[in-house]
């Protein structure tokens, strides 16, 4: 059967609400069932005790989609075959057959991750219409669990490595996502530039852009928190979603939208199939509004044997049954040691030759954090405070993370990149070429080359709205004579993020793990590839000093979590202990505007 790619979302209401007799009526005694703020074990309960069917669970969710979508701008594509997968699910449920504990659950993949079904399009308007010739491993697995995939979600074009100053959750085919806990446009001006001396992060300054960034562009007042957009989860448009991160696109948009996320090891959950910017660092994960399902989601998409196309999948041993419920543990954090990592992260730091302290958190943010800590101390857990990580606080410069940035955009192209890893823009060329040589005949374009080419040549329809800086220094690398200088790269990112880092602050004190603020931990953590549990808890304000709101905007607060992170394949241990935290705090709130 041939299906249509997009639906309107007027034929979205017509098709959710059709047949609706297909639903189970409720008793006297049992209200209809909302997915608002529902578990995956309530929706699996319901269905259980006949109150429920994996049809009317889409149904609910395409009918919010089709009312809540406009203003949030949360998907790329919806699912046409929805409805059909999960009458498939139905019937094999009535036959006695239940894969797992996502066996009729409506699931959404960031728009990167290749589908047979639906369009891959990764944002970017060369890809538009794109239907790879394969189904990313991830997604069979999710299939095999007997998860219905919805939708794609809206994604940073190519997961933020495109432009210097283009804005988090922005794409050539859909413009700007929206957060669903402030679903407004930015009214400010031009933003300032970073401060003096301080490296951008990618995607995040306008240096190097064709012309000033306002921040009045179209983006959003309250910041989706990247590229693996949380919003349609937070807003209750399907129950979970898989987001994909290189250096933050799980733990930031989890963050700014309060959710319960995991961002595995990488290797733990294939690659093979999902459009990179490097195997050195990305990664799949799950997003959810609650740990335990993000633990259910986890275990649905790691393999049980190592993917014969990914062979970073034999890095870590899947728990038995990929099962990480058991790990679900309200007692998790009684006994734990939990390392604080003070400077820079809490604290604000003079780096070595700095002339004035950087990072740290603001005063609402510190109160947030200290009540944290007092629950983890409230729960059992032996708190090390403060225990720096060795390569935050390394009197050398060159064995210091913080003065070790990533080579990106026109600041950092050959000749000026020596104080800066190689990771992402070498391995951006090495391996997107690699990912359209795969994709045979269907390829919409055949090289990084290709691709900047045909960004030129069309850029009057908006293909390079904030130029395409990243994809230009990515592609002056040498795939063969770069080499060595991406090897001597690689092991001075894993000196500095782990050996020098975060595996010597564990072993230093004996720490189960380390507690970062936010997901401020994200950019240490992803040069090794280690784990991390990001849980909903705060909410802060949306003022930023040096670029204020005018008057009478009245900005909404943004939502904050907290992030446990550890050593590689470490992902059980963190899951017990975010779990323990989730259960003792429960802050998640759902955005009010969407009920």
């Amino acid at each position: 059967m041939t299906r249509g790619w997009t639906l309107p979302l007027a034929a979205l209401i017509v098709t959710a609400v059709a047949c609706s007799g297909a639903a189970p009526e409720p008793t006297a005694d049992a209200p209809p069932f909302s997915v608002v703020e529902a578990s995956i074990e309530d929706m699996q309960a319901a269905m259980r005790d006949g109150r429920l069917t994996s049809r009317a669970l889409v149904q609910q969710y395409l009918v919010r989609i089709a009312i809540y979508e406009d203003a949030l701008n949360a998907t790329i594509a919806v699912n046409p075959g929805a409805l059909e997968d999960a009458d498939a699910r139905d019937r094999e449920r009535a036959a006695g057959t239940v894969r797992g504990p996502l066996h009729g659950i409506p699931i959404a993949l960031k728009d990167n991750v290749n589908t047979t079904f639906m369009p891959t399009t990764g944002g970017a308007l060369a890809f538009d219409g794109l239907v790879p010739p394969y189904d990313a491993t991830l997604a069979k697995n999710l299939l095999d669990a007997g998860a219905v995939i919805i939708a794609k979600t809206m994604m940073t074009e190519l997961a933020n490595w495109v432009a210097n100053g283009m804005p988090g959750n922005y794409n050539a085919l859909k413009g700007y996502g929206f957060n669903p806990y402030d679903p407004r446009r930015d009214p400010r001006g031009q933003a300032p530039p970073p401060p003096p001396g301080e490296r951008p992060a990618a995607g995040s300054s306008p240096a190097g852009a064709a012309a000033p960034v306002r921040s009045d562009d179209g983006r959003p007042a309250l910041g989706t928190g990247g590229s693996s957009s949380g919003t349609g989860t937070a807003a209750n448009f399907w129950a979970a979603n898989v987001g994909t991160e290189t250096s933050g696109s799980i733990l930031s948009p989890s963050n700014q939208n309060m959710l319960a996320a995991v961002k595995p090891t990488v290797g733990r959950i294939s690659r093979y199939g999902v459009i990179p910017i490097t195997a050195d660092q990305d990664t799949a994960g799950p997003m959810a509004k609650y740990v335990a399902d993000a633990a259910v989601l986890l275990g649905a998409l790691e393999g049980a044997a190592p993917d014969a196309n990914d062979p970073a999948t034999s890095a870590c041993q899947p728990p038995a049954n990929r099962d990480y419920t058991p790990h679900l543990k309200r007692d998790g954090l009684k006994g734990a040691r939990i390392g604080i990592p003070r400077a820079s992260f809490y604290d604000r730091y003079t780096p070595p030759g700095g002339k004035e302290p950087r990072g740290g958190l603001n005063a609402e943010q510190a109160k947030a954090m200290a009540e944290a800590i007092e629950i983890l101390r409230a729960q059992g857990a032996e708190v090390v405070d403060p225990a720096d990580i060795p390569s935050i606080t390394d009197p050398d410069p060159k064995n210091n993370f913080l003065l070790w940035g990533t080579c990106s955009g026109p600041n950092d192209v050959k000749g000026k990149d020596q104080n800066c890893s190689y990771a992402l823009k070498y391995g951006m060329k090495r391996d997107f070429n690699a990912y359209l040589a795969s994709l045979g005949a269907a390829a919409p374009v055949k090289t990084l080359a290709e691709l900047r080419a045909w960004n030129l040549a069309h850029e009057n329809m908006g293909a390079i709205k904030y130029r395409q800086a990243q994809l230009d220094v990515s592609d002056e690398m040498d795939v063969e004579k770069d080499r060595a200088r991406w090897e001597a790269d690689r092991k001075k990112d894993i000196l500095l993020g782990a050996t020098h880092g975060i595996d010597e602050v564990l072993k230093a004190h004996r720490l189960d793990a380390l507690v970062f603020p936010g997901a401020s931990g994200a950019a240490i953590a992803a040069k090794p590839g280690y784990p991390t549990v990001i849980v909903p808890f705060a909410f802060v304000p949306n003022a930023p000093p040096d670029n204020p709101f005018p008057a009478g905007f009245d900005a909404k607060p943004a939502p904050y979590g907290v992030s446990f992170t550890g050593t590689a394949c470490s992902e059980p241990r963190l899951i017990e202990l975010a779990f323990a935290f989730e259960q003792a705090s429960r802050r998640r709130v759902p955005p009010e505007r969407f009920p």
